[in-house]
């Protein structure tokens, strides 16, 4: 009988294997852009530890393995920031991704009003645009980094459309 993934709030303790995951899913986006000093790589753990206690952080579990990791906030703008999704690249292509970011949308939603849920993602992350396309997000504007590099932002309402009637 195999074990479910369990999506829940990340614990302080999780930062060790947070950071260990985060390492390891951004190694394809390093080596697709040439760049390993990119900060998911790059971050220390104490200000991994610091992040946890100033955002919403969820990790999806596989018994007692971190699996999964998504980061947000919401700014007094009434803007929801989703940053870092990160799924284990064994579990990748499962739905985790885009669970993950429905969990994180409604637990951002419990802050108080959410105008609009932002993100972003390189231009050559063909496989995330795909997700966050499926989830709902359409690109608003793409910020030209470096040469190598330009972002590409991503924005979906908080407010779900209106089911048409007949």
């Amino acid at each position: 009988m195999g074990m479910s993934v369990i999506i829940s709030a990340a614990e302080v303790e999780d930062a060790e294997q947070i950071l260990k995951l985060q390492y390891l899913g951004y190694q394809s986006e390093a080596e697709l852009y040439g760049d390993w000093a990119i900060e998911p790589l790059t971050q220390s753990l104490e200000s991994l530890r610091a992040e946890l206690s100033e955002q919403h952080f969820l990790v999806a579990r596989l018994g007692g393995e971190v699996v999964g990791t998504v980061r947000g906030h919401v700014g007094a703008d009434g803007v929801g920031r989703i940053g870092r999704l990160v799924v284990h690249p064994r579990m990748q292509r499962h739905g985790l991704g885009g669970r993950l970011m429905d969990a994180l949308e409604r637990r951002m939603a419990q802050d108080g009003p959410v105008s609009v849920y932002r993100l972003f993602t390189g231009h050559r992350s063909l496989g995330n645009l795909r997700l966050y396309a499926r989830q709902g997000y359409r690109q608003t504007r793409v910020e030209q980094v470096s040469n190598r590099l330009s972002f590409v932002h991503l924005e979906k309402s908080a407010v779900p459309p209106l089911a048409a009637t007949a």
